[in-house]
Formats: C-alpha cells, structure tokens, sequence
C-alpha cells in the first residue's frame, strides 16, 4: 500500500493524474464485481469460481504497467482476493439462513479445526506453485465442477437416515476440503453440500450450513494469503499480501448491487436448466484457463514438430 500512495501522490495532475494512473485498473475490478454478483446471484454459489478468473484476466490485461508490474503472482492475487470476498458474502448469506433456523452449527464446529487445517496447508502449497501450475490446478478442478453440473451423477443416491462422516474419514474430508478450497479461491460451498447430501443430511439444511463453511474456509485462507504475500515483490497496487484492496471492495460493493438481479433471473428460470447453463460455463472457464496455462514455447514447439508430419 505504501508503493500504491507514493504512486499516486507523485502523478501528474492530481486526483486526475490520480485516476488516469490507476482507474482503468478500477473500471475492471468493478465490471468484475458486477459480472461476479450477477452469476453468483443466479447460480447460488459463493463467487468464487466467478471472482478468479475475473481478476485473473484483469490483472493479466493489465501486467506489466505501472498499475501491476509483473505477472508472478496474478493467480495468487486474484486467489487469495476470492477467498477475502467470500468471507463477506458467506457471512451475508449466515445471517439470513440463521433467521430461518436453516444453519446446523453443531456440523460446523465438528469439521471447522479440519477444515482450517486442510487451509492452511492449500495456502501454503499454492504458495510454492507458479502461476502456470495454479492455472492448471484451477482449471482442473473447475472442469470437475463443471461436469457435475452439467452430468449430474454423484449424489443421487441420498441415504434416507442421516450419517455423517466421523473420525479419520472426516478428517481426511475435511482437511481435503479446506486445502482444495483455499488452492481454488473457492467458499467450498459445492463440495461441502455434496459431502452432507451423501450423509444424508437434508438439502436446505446442507446449503445453509455449507455458507458457513464459506466463512470458516474465507477467514483463515484470506489472512494466510496476506502473510504469505506480504513484501513480494511487483504485485498488483493496493495488494496487502495477496489479497488486492481494490478488487476487494469493488467485488463486494458491485455484488451487493447485482445478485438480486442474478437471484431474480435465476427464478425466472428452470432450476435444472439453470445448473446446466452454470455447468457449461465452468467448462468454458476451465477450457480458457488450461488453455493459457499451456506455455506458448511449448505450443509452437509441439506446432514444429507436428507440422513437417501434417506435409
């Protein structure tokens, strides 16, 4: 932050020079925000999935100028700003499950130390992983997420007694959850409702409760990011860490603006077609990801040597 305020008090023309130096950055980290509220409005998700590769390809269009100097660390940015996001639209939607009696804080507290566990050894792992293995490692896993919303196969067969997992089977579920969650930027509210819809745990009960997953996943993956990033070198200006204060309050102001617009759509629509759509979006996203992660030496040397075979 302090590189962020000798910038911009030593740009020419004042609060102009001020906006000429770093708006084009806020313009994107707002569009962001919007497109980010909207989709998670419409498809009930925690925005993660949405606030990635948002910021991804904000920075990125913007790498390498005077507002974000270099592009080590663009998915460590705009991964540990979703988690920064999340904790407070995940605390939003507590509230308003709680007031319906929907949140089972007793499932909570029982996974909450694995979960924490599992983000903190993600963080720490996407730490040491560049920029390309992170791409792949989201891209990966978003294509599993689009799948199943598109071919939804896992989880049609609901237990009809309640039976969640207990001892090292929900330590190991709930550590894997909270590590997968924190490499992807994610409130982990997809797998969670999966994990407890399996268990036999009621669908509106699993819902509510995964938000509060979301907090427990957001609060510590965020304040890890910020330690682990803290006086890296050519990140993002307004980066504390690895979390960028100006997507963080463009992503929530604009969100609260655009998701009952995306909650409005949403109902407007089938609820099958709905989570189709949200699927092939996900695919979209995985493809654009895998795609970017793929080193242009790499695709020009593979073109070499396919191309004296293709004469």
């Amino acid at each position: 932050m302090s590189d962020l305020m000798a910038a911009a008090s030593g740009s020419p023309g004042g609060l102009a020079g001020w906006v000429q130096h770093f708006g084009p950055l806020i313009a994107a980290m707002l569009a962001a925000g919007l497109f980010a509220g909207l989709v998670a409005g419409m498809f009930g998700i925690g925005g993660g999935f949405v606030v990635v590769p948002a910021l991804a390809a904000a920075f990125t269009a913007f790498s390498n100028t005077n507002v974000a100097p270099g592009e080590d660390h663009i998915m460590h940015v705009a991964i540990g700003t979703s988690l920064a996001t999340i904790i407070f639209t995940s605390f939003r939607s507590v509230q308003a499950h709680a007031r319906r009696g929907a949140v089972d804080f007793a499932i909570l507290k029982d996974w909450m130390w694995w979960v924490v566990l599992g983000v903190v050894a993600g963080a720490v792992t996407a730490r040491f992983l560049d920029g390309g293995a992170l791409k792949i490692v989201f891209g990966v896993g978003v294509l599993l997420m689009g799948l199943h919303f598109v071919f939804p196969i896992i989880g049609r067969n609901v237990p009809e007694q309640e039976n969640l997992p207990k001892g090292p089977l929900r330590a190991l579920l709930g550590s894997a959850l909270g590590a997968v969650s924190s490499v992807l930027g994610i409130g982990g509210g997809t797998p969670a409702v999966l994990i407890m819809t399996m268990s036999g745990v009621n669908a509106h009960r699993a819902v509510a409760t995964a938000a509060g997953f979301g907090a427990v996943i957001a609060i510590p993956g965020a304040l890890a990011n910020i330690l682990l990033g803290w006086n890296q070198p050519n990140l993002p200006y307004g980066s504390i860490g690895f979390v960028n204060v100006f997507a963080l309050i463009a992503i929530v102001a604009m969100s609260v603006l655009t998701a009952p617009i995306g909650v409005a759509a949403a109902h407007a629509m089938d609820a099958k077609v709905l989570k189709r759509v949200f699927g092939v979006y996900l695919l979209f996203t995985a493809a654009v990801m895998l795609r970017d992660s793929i080193p242009l030496d790499f695709v020009r040397a593979a073109h070499a040597a396919i191309a004296p075979t293709a004469r």
